[in-house]
């Protein structure tokens, strides 16, 4: 046998790290599933205690955490870990089987006698597959009566909210394509896919090439679900969630979600400033509803509409679409589609954009100054552009405000393209990263899962695991580690 003698200078045990099993303590000890125990209690009624509801529970958690890709790998697991059967709450001491005997018959003396065979090696007590499988059975039916798996993320989003004063200032949402554990074909005699909840979806892509002008689109089907994903993108934390078929439409469900979220908790509504999304959700319905009903700031990207401009023989793709703000008048403003507000000299017919001020709230407008104004530059078109436009401003230049009702969809309390538009627009990069997460660390990439019940149950879970631990981290003031899902905890000295 090949054996080392010499030890590495940084060896794994000199590493300032508690064990792998403090991660899985760090949820155990902070998701809220006292009810969820209480009733698997009283469903199991008077059936066999061999292994008790709570340990297996945590077995459930434990598989999670330490992301096993089915439930086979987790018993793998359990039948060599006693570190990990005793932290579930199982019995780690190992069971040695009775030897079994049989009758070793000599014909010569004409008689038989019994001989003990060797008995196996101990092994450990750990549940089997159908154990889990009936287990699961009524976890899932809890998530299908009763919604409990799902409610985990709205419990543990209270204490979140709790501990950090600033959870929920930023939010966002993101849609996410989880496919279904079938191929979405129709089986000729029960005219059904083996996952009847599940239809397909598709997700179209579209743009103009800035070069050419020619519109492009990008097609992509899937069969089985969509995650419909609320999320603090500050801290990369998620907030309420939704799976539906992959069919459903995203605007409608944000509507949905946004009303049971904010309408359901007042002090979620009353803390967020913002709410960012992508322009997939551009829609003036959802923008008013945020801003007018829960006082949110919209931050959504605006979709290029506008066909009658790209339309024309001589539409000129690196120049961007404008209309006048003021069609009744011969003004020299102007707007485009994305809401930023233009002004053309009369006297050299440059092309603008006006200094925003400021989103007047009790007016619900937005204002904006004269450029030559803001920046104290001398304008040859400045009194013609006074007259266009009726207006006899004083040294601080001419002012325009533009009210958000002309264009809900458009005009928006923070412009397109400003700083503060740029720098809450680009926290949306912080879903991309939680549903990255969901795919690799979690395993929903590559999953065994059918039925929108046992999804549910599935994104639940995983959902409330990464909020359980990130809630363990910040009650140990370890906030700059409640992102991470893998890294060892520090012994702290």
């Amino acid at each position: 046998m090949a054996k080392i003698s010499t030890p590495f200078l940084l060896s794994w045990d000199s590493i300032a790290a508690r064990t792998d099993l403090d991660r899985f303590f760090l949820v155990r000890d902070n998701i809220p599933d006292g009810k969820i125990i209480q009733y698997l209690e009283v469903m199991r009624r008077n059936g066999r205690n061999d292994y008790p509801i709570l340990p297996m529970w945590n077995a459930l958690i434990a598989g999670i955490v330490f992301q096993h890709p089915s439930i086979e790998h987790l018993i793998r697991e359990l039948s060599r870990n006693p570190s990990l059967l005793e932290a579930c709450g199982f019995n780690p001491v190992p069971i040695q089987k009775k030897p079994e005997a049989t009758l070793d018959y000599n014909e010569g003396e004409q008689r038989a006698k019994i001989v003990w065979l060797k008995p196996d090696d101990p092994v450990y007590k750990v549940p089997d597959s159908w154990n889990f499988s009936r287990f699961l059975k009524n976890v899932i039916e809890l998530e299908e009566c009763l919604g409990m798996i799902s409610n985990l993320s709205v419990l543990l989003r209270g204490q979140l909210m709790e501990e950090l004063p600033d959870f929920g200032l930023h939010l966002g949402y993101d849609g996410k394509a989880i496919q279904s554990h079938s191929t979405g074909q129709i089986n000729q005699e029960t005219k059904q896919t083996s996952d009847p909840d599940a239809d397909w979806g598709k997700h179209e892509t579209r743009g103009i090439d800035s070069k050419t002008g020619n519109q492009w689109n990008k097609i992509k089907s899937w069969f089985g679900y969509n995650l419909h994903l609320i999320a603090d993108v500050k801290y990369e934390i998620p907030v309420v969630f939704e799976i539906t078929p992959a069919s459903h439409s995203e605007q409608t469900t944000l509507k949905k979600l946004i009303h049971a979220t904010f309408g359901q908790d007042p002090i979620l509504a009353g803390r967020c400033r913002d709410f960012v999304a992508d322009r997939g959700l551009d829609s003036a319905g959802i923008k008013k509803t945020l801003l007018d009903e829960y006082n949110i700031r919209p931050v959504i990207d605006t979709r290029q509409l506008w066909r009658i401009e790209r339309n024309k023989p001589d539409f000129d793709p690196s120049k961007p679409i404008i209309r006048p703000l003021f069609p009744d008048r011969n003004d020299t403003i102007f707007f485009s589609e994305k809401g930023n507000i233009h002004c053309v000299c009369p006297a050299t017919k440059t092309l603008r954009p006006l200094t925003f001020q400021g989103f007047e709230a009790d007016r619900k407008t937005q204002k904006f100054r004269c450029p030559a104004a803001a920046n104290n530059v001398v304008c040859s078109g400045q009194e013609l552009c006074h007259t266009a436009g009726g207006v006899h401003p004083g040294p601080f230049g001419r002012t325009v405000r533009v009210p958000i009702d002309k264009d809900r969809r458009i005009f928006m309390p923070t412009p397109y393209g400003t700083k503060s538009w740029e720098q809450t627009y680009n926290r949306r990069s912080a879903i991309e990263r939680i549903n990255n997460r969901i795919d690799n660390n979690f395993g929903f990439e590559l999953h065994f899962i059918r039925g929108i019940s046992k999804m549910k149950t599935r994104v639940g879970l995983a959902l409330a695991v990464m909020m359980a631990m990130a809630l363990g981290h910040v009650r140990e003031q370890r906030e700059d580690q409640m992102r991470s899902l893998v890294k060892p905890i520090p012994i702290v000295a």
